[in-house]
């Protein structure tokens, strides 16, 4: 059995050939069962949408099928003789456009024909058909050399597919990858008018009634709205985290997990990856699911809990709905670290220009990009009511950074890795300055409002940014009680960290209760969960609040 875990890796074949594999193969004859003309698929980044979409061009594409055939061997589907009928049986254009993050139009202009150059030199056999007409091959031919006007590189695909079904006398299949990256781009650089008109009309020539095409696959993150992209389409099904008749298809169910568990031999590791990379729930029927690329980095990691997931993202269009929220936002945003959820009505399709006016936009960016998943989903009338909440430990960890912390970045002097520092070197002053300054810029008087169970949490996500080198607790039996918040390091001759809450009704009062939280941490002996670990070094602190106002003390 082959246990190098792909990680990174998602060309379905050097998969298959050289990496550990999660068979998804079942989802290639639930699509063609119920399978649209043209359906886009929306996920969050690294949930396999693009290893997905190399799985079906490797089924369907004609060219070396029976090679490819093998690759399908031992996996779901080979067990399927309906299925396997079709394996083989199609030509498949497959592109993606995920590398297109670029900063300009004339960039993304020259990005975008030399991607279209490279799929051409892919296809440059078809020059050899005696029956291509001089105007055909004369378009072929600047389309790979680059020198076709922007007309002709907007029809491109559909061009490629007529080729394709002259010369192999069948409809061929298109499957398109990460198609809103250069609207994303578009947006966030100011060149969104031409991105839109672009993919807009590229999409049309492509997939509108194509007598050329016999069906489309498009994976992104977002669904760009009808009114803005696919107004001239009568046969799209979006499949999107909201509703999607493939819940099982994208991320790793708890079989899956467990299957992989059972292949490492690390059954007893379930319990740890469950906390940390499950809870996304897709769909209706709120399928399970955990993230992919954090789990196979878990385990590719020695079953060390990390958050993985950090940087993945890379949405700049998230970035620009952060900055312009208004403070009831904020404290919406700041509660679901406490576990308070958050109410939204959620509407899928994006209109970009209205993405300022609408405060939901923002939270179903925040679902469609992974950071939030559903609890509970009612229609109301069309609009749909959705709870939305942090998946997982993981998303704890990093809602903090990369979606608080981030977006307020020019208001914060001291880095929360650097404030954690602080309060494990002792260093009271700057541990004082540092939280000071999270609890003005990041809390609300509506949140503060919440008495010790804000400030618990509070410090707790905070907290969150020193695993996997530590282990943090809250709310567990230590000694004589049990201690608000512990942070114990996996290296025992490292230093541990120990936190006690209290509120005072005026800020004459917070030394008082600051005084009184410390002690609180001798009397019950909270360290004893410390000693029985072995761990020597430990730092106590006392925090006393009142508003956005704290008083720590050290001991």
């Amino acid at each position: 059995m082959q246990l190098r875990l792909p990680i990174g890796e998602d060309d379905f074949e050097q998969v298959r050939k050289e990496y550990y594999f999660v068979d998804k193969s079942r989802f290639i004859r639930q699509f063609l069962d119920r399978h649209a003309a043209v359906t886009l698929f929306t996920r969050p980044r690294r949930f396999g949408k693009t290893l997905m979409l190399s799985m079906m061009r490797y089924f369907f594409d004609i060219e070396k099928a029976e090679k490819h055939r093998k690759l399908f061997d031992g996996l779901a589907i080979a067990d399927d003789a309906e299925a396997m009928k079709e394996q083989g049986t199609r030509p498949v254009v497959f592109l993606t456009l995920r590398e297109l993050k670029l900063s300009s139009w004339e960039k993304m202009e020259s990005g975008l024909r030399g991607l279209f150059s490279e799929l051409f030199r892919q296809y440059r056999f078809l020059l050899k058909d005696a029956d291509m007409d001089l105007t055909d091959r004369e378009d072929f031919e600047q389309i790979r050399e680059g020198r076709a006007n922007l007309v002709k590189e907007m029809g491109a695909i559909s061009f490629l597919l007529r080729l394709l079904e002259q010369h192999y006398h069948c409809k061929p299949v298109l499957l398109l990858d990460e198609y809103d990256v250069p609207i994303q781009q578009g947006w966030h650089y100011h060149f969104y008018d031409e991105a839109i008109e672009f993919i807009r009309v590229m999409l049309t020539k492509a997939l509108k009634t194509n007598p050329s095409l016999d069906f489309a696959v498009l994976t992104g993150v977002l669904r760009i709205s009808k009114e803005s992209i696919f107004s001239d389409l009568n046969n799209l099904k979006v499949d999107s985290v909201l509703n999607t008749g493939y819940p099982e298809a994208f991320g790793f169910t708890s079989q899956d997990v467990e299957g992989i568990a059972e292949d490492f031999d690390r059954q007893d590791k379930l319990p740890e990856i469950r906390k940390w990379y499950d809870g996304y729930r897709f769909g209706e029927r709120k399928i399970e699911i955990y993230n992919p690329w954090s789990v196979l980095n878990y385990f590719d990691a020695d079953c060390e809990p990390d958050a993985y997931w950090v940087n993945t993202s890379g949405n700049s269009i998230l970035q620009e709905m952060m900055e312009h929220n208004d403070d009831e936002t904020w404290e919406r945003l700041q509660g679901v670290m406490q576990g308070v959820p958050i109410r939204a009505n959620l509407r899928e399709g994006f209109i970009y220009s209205e993405i300022h006016q609408n405060k939901n936009a923002l939270y179903m960016m925040l679902l469609n990009t992974g950071y939030l998943t559903c609890r509970q989903v009612r229609r109301i009338g069309a609009v749909k009511r959705a709870e939305l909440v942090l998946p997982n430990l993981e998303l704890l960890t990093l809602y903090q950074i990369e979606v608080l912390e981030r977006f307020h970045a020019d208001r914060l002097s001291t880095d929360l890795i650097d404030l954690m520092q602080a309060f494990l070197d002792g260093d009271l002053a700057t541990a004082q300055r540092g939280l000071s300054e999270y609890l003005k810029v990041l809390a609300s008087s509506f949140d503060t409002g919440e008495k010790e169970s804000f400030y618990h949490g509070f410090v707790l996500g905070m907290t969150a940014v020193l695993v996997p080198d530590y282990e943090v607790q809250s709310n567990k039996e230590a000694g004589y009680g049990r201690f608000d918040v512990a942070a114990f390091p996996k290296d025992v001759q490292n230093t541990g960290l120990i936190f006690e809450f209290k509120t005072a009704e005026t800020e004459d009062a917070l030394d008082a209760k600051a005084d009184e939280a410390l002690a609180q941490i001798a009397e019950r002996d909270y360290e004893a969960s410390f000693r029985v670990r072995g761990i020597e070094k430990v730092q106590r602190y006392g925090a006393a609040f009142c508003g956005k106002k704290v008083l720590l003390k050290h001991a």
